[in-house]
């Protein structure tokens, strides 16, 4: 466990769906259609409050770059792309960015106080493209800014005078607003790549839920079959054997008989290991703390290093999703551990605890503060790790899973190994096994 887990569970729900060949839209056409309307109608506005300022500037340029973002979205909006491809959409930022820095240039460059607004296009790239197309347009935009404060056409007041910055001022405008392009783009990439990788973890945590409750429910149809099958087949055997000892005269006839008979023997042996597998239908709502345990421990039982429990408490939910996310904690302790992993699990006072520890190397004390993330993977080299390979969703999927249903987790190393710490409030999770299950559901006529 002394690694963020990776196992072949950590990639159930990521793979992409067969039909869908071609990615995803980056970003929709109508949303940049609507973002240059808003542009529009803010940079219309400046020019009929600076005009009835008395601020001079060349009106019919400026106009002209105006009328060219109006025609653009009308022409987006008669002739609507089926799908915005990251080209397209990169295409349309960078006419934005040409357009708003020209309109800068013509009205005082730098000392514009809407210059700021330059800014806008690579941001926007920073959220829905890739990062080698935001450092491209990131670079476009320092070159426009440059061209903007080199050659500005300077603005004029009422009277006639000259509106320009302090040279010292300028180049501080200058600086800020190049460092404004990679701090806005740096800072809306990493969040929009966060947030992209919060999703696609959480997704695969639902479908992980999604197959646990599968599972159970299969569990249950199983054990119902066993039941019902246990009637015809003793039938069976009961005429097989009766035919067995009728047919004495018959050899060839009697051990067909005596097969038939061993065949149904062999079917209500399967059929009552099968029951016994879904003996935990979804009926049972509550078990005890130790048979959650042992039923989140049972896949990873004999995978090599030991594993004891320790559990004596009150009886708990029976929740696929508690099950799931135990048995992802310890499948990534019995994953690193040494020879020994140990379940703990008791009441003290309002709280129920559930400790898992391993004997194995700890968590990279580098990593230990960020266990929980979606797709920490490990730095061990693969050649230690043997076959293991995963996603790092293991742990995301554990944590987000335990903390939905009320758990708090805390990951540290002593166990020797890493330790795994869940503690719940007992009102939240204890339940009892003997209470009433409530009124059947009606039948329908």
């Amino acid at each position: 466990m002394s690694q963020p887990a990776q196992h072949p569970s950590d990639s159930e729900g990521l793979a992409p769906h067969p039909g869908l060949t071609a990615p995803p839209e980056p970003i929709r056409m109508r949303t940049l259609v609507q973002l240059r309307w808003v542009s529009i109608a803010g940079q219309m506005a400046a020019v009929i409050v600076a005009w009835t300022m008395g601020i001079g500037f060349p009106k019919g340029p400026v106009l002209a770059l105006i009328a060219a973002a109006l025609a653009m979205n009308l022409w987006l909006f008669l002739n609507p792309p089926h799908r915005t491809s990251p080209r397209r959409a990169i295409g349309q930022l960078a006419f934005d960015l040409v357009q708003i820095s020209a309109l800068t240039l013509l009205t005082g460059g730098l000392s514009n106080p809407f210059a700021l607004l330059i800014l806008a296009p690579v941001t926007v790239a920073a959220t829905t493209l890739n990062a080698r197309q935001t450092i491209a347009l990131g670079l476009g935009t320092i070159t426009m800014i440059s061209l903007a404060a080199l050659l500005a056409v300077p603005l004029r007041d009422a009277t006639g005078t000259q509106m320009r910055l302090e040279p010292l001022l300028a180049l501080g405008h200058w600086v800020a607003l190049v460092i404004g392009v990679a701090f806005f783009a740096g800072y809306a990439h990493r969040v929009t790549a966060e947030l992209a990788a919060t999703s696609n973890a959480l997704f695969a945590t639902q479908m992980a839920l999604s197959r646990e409750q599968r599972l159970q429910h299969l569990g249950g149809v199983v054990a119902a079959a066993a039941h019902e099958m246990g009637t015809p087949l003793a039938t069976i055997k009961l005429i097989a054997g009766e035919l067995a000892d009728e047919l004495d005269d018959r050899p060839d006839l009697r051990q067909d008989a005596i097969s038939l008979r061993e065949s149904a023997d062999r079917c209500a042996a399967i059929l009552r290991g099968m029951g016994r597998a879904g003996k935990d239908d979804l009926h049972l709502h509550a078990a005890p703390l130790r048979a959650v345990l042992e039923d989140a421990a049972q896949p990873h039982a004999d995978r090599g290093p030991v594993v004891e429990i320790l559990a004596e408490g009150p009886d708990i939910r029976r929740d696929p999703a508690i099950i799931h996310a135990l048995r992802n904690l310890i499948q990534n302790a019995v994953d690193f551990a040494q020879s020994r992993v140990v379940i703990e699990g008791h009441a003290v006072g309002d709280q129920l605890i559930v400790t898992i520890r391993d004997d194995g190397p700890g968590y990279p004390p580098a990593l230990l503060a960020r266990i929980g993330d979606p797709y920490l993977t490990s730095r061990k080299h693969p050649a230690e790790r043997g076959t293991y390979e995963g996603m790092g969703l293991g742990l995301f999927i554990a944590k987000t899973l335990l903390e939905r249903s009320g758990a708090r987790l805390a990951f540290q190393n002593g166990g020797p190994g890493a330790v795994v710490m869940v503690r719940w409030p007992l009102a939240r999770i204890a339940m009892d096994a003997r209470a009433a299950l409530g009124l059947n559901p009606a039948l329908p006529a």
